[in-house]
């Protein structure tokens, strides 16, 4: 897709905002020709309510849902030959007029979805709007190891391709959520774009966030994306990209690959050492759950971190966590009958003296792993630079 061939069309969700939506859709006829509102069941508005308004209409027979809104006009969109949908709320929360930030950035970048990062320096944001962004963008970042400054805002720029091609269940505003932690597995490039915003007073707002139900749809789809993030079965991929394959068995090549998909020699180093780091502990059973969870909260590579952490398995490192362990409780002495007893039934007292050693093997494995990553990783980057220049 080019800038050229980018068709935009401006949506707007509606759903008994009745007083501010002729408000929203004049402002937005001054900038863009092309818009359609989705009516989700509005009990609001007057007979002949969008009379004499050249724009297009929608109706949904009853409340589906806002998701349900916007697949709706994502479908009719694609029937009108659009590339794009860019969806502004209804009651005037957002500035039509930044409509114009949109459409210079689709034109920029047309396969990147776009999102309002609204201006939360005011006074006037509720608490709860701002716990509810902090909240998404944290598990945000969990489930795909990337980072988003508001995870909760509407106003945002679909391509059209990505709505068509992403598998999407949600139909309420959890389905705002859904769409950008999909579109991210799939290898979507989400970014971010300042607006502002505009809040009324209390007594003012119209807010058809349902408390209980909407905040439960959120827990639920949370809990759904977390534990689908942490299997490793590959993402359904709708923009292609270099496949990362990382091996133990050919760190070399899996360390030319990564430097080839653009990870630089230290965000390799840090991967890799986070990994052994609580590969060491001991973790029985969630070794792999912590790291991936670990690495999606600070953006190390999950690939990376889960095949350097395959160095610690048994028995090596845990043994020298053990002896470690019990020379430091047992008089500077070491563990040298290994028998069912000092495994089996004395093994709480291992499990301590594993514990106990790995806070001092970790720091010094994963020190180590860090610094011969860092060098192997620059040198392979410095031959592949040498080696293009010829």
């Amino acid at each position: 897709m080019t800038a050229k061939q980018s068709k935009i069309l401006i949506i707007i969700p509606l759903y008994n905002h009745g007083k501010t939506v002729l408000d929203v859709i004049e402002r937005c006829k001054k900038i863009h020709k092309d818009i359609l509102v989705i009516d989700d069941g509005s009990t609001d508005l007057k007979k002949n309510h969008f009379k004499n308004i050249n724009i297009k209409l929608i109706r949904h027979d009853r409340n589906l849902g806002k998701g349900a809104a916007i697949i709706t006009a994502a479908r009719e969109a694609s029937k009108l030959g659009m590339t794009h949908i860019v969806t502004i709320d209804a009651d005037l929360q957002h500035n039509p007029e930044e409509f114009i930030l949109f459409k210079e950035a689709i034109l920029n970048s047309p396969e990147t979805l776009y999102v309002g990062k609204r201006d939360f320096s005011s006074s006037a944001i509720p608490g709860a709007s701002k716990f509810g962004r902090s909240f998404s963008n944290f598990w945000f970042r969990i489930q795909t190891g990337h980072s988003i400054s508001d995870a909760q805002s509407g106003f945002r720029a679909y391509p059209i391709f990505v709505l068509e091609n992403l598998t999407l269940s949600e139909q309420h505003y959890s389905f705002e959520v859904e769409v950008l932690v999909k579109a991210a597995w799939a290898g979507v490039t989400i970014k971010d774009i300042d607006i502002s915003v505009h809040y009324p007073p209390p007594e003012k707002r119209i807010s058809h966030f349902k408390l209980f139900w909407d905040n439960m749809r959120l827990t639920h789809l949370n809990t759904k994306l977390t534990l689908r993030s942490f299997l490793p079965i590959p993402h359904k991929k709708i923009i292609n990209k270099n496949t990362q394959k990382f091996t133990i068995f050919k760190p070399l090549k899996s360390i030319r690959i990564f430097l080839a998909n653009n990870l630089s020699p230290c965000h390799i180093a840090i991967s890799g050492a986070m990994g052994i780091f609580l590969g060491t502990l001991p973790l029985i059973a969630l070794h792999t759950l912590v790291i991936l969870l670990v690495a999606g909260f600070f953006k190390f590579n999950k690939i990376v971190a889960v095949g350097a952490s395959q160095l610690c398995m048994p028995p090596v490192v845990p043994a020298l966590c053990i002896e470690t362990g019990y020379f430091l409780t047992h008089d500077n002495t070491f563990l040298t009958d290994i028998s069912f007893e000092t495994i089996g039934n004395q093994g709480l007292e291992r499990l301590f003296e594993w514990f106990l050693g790995s806070l001092i093997i970790a720091p010094v494995l994963s020190f180590l792993s860090f610094i011969t990553l860092f060098l192997i990783a620059t040198a392979i980057s410095i031959l592949n630079k040498t080696n293009d220049e010829y």
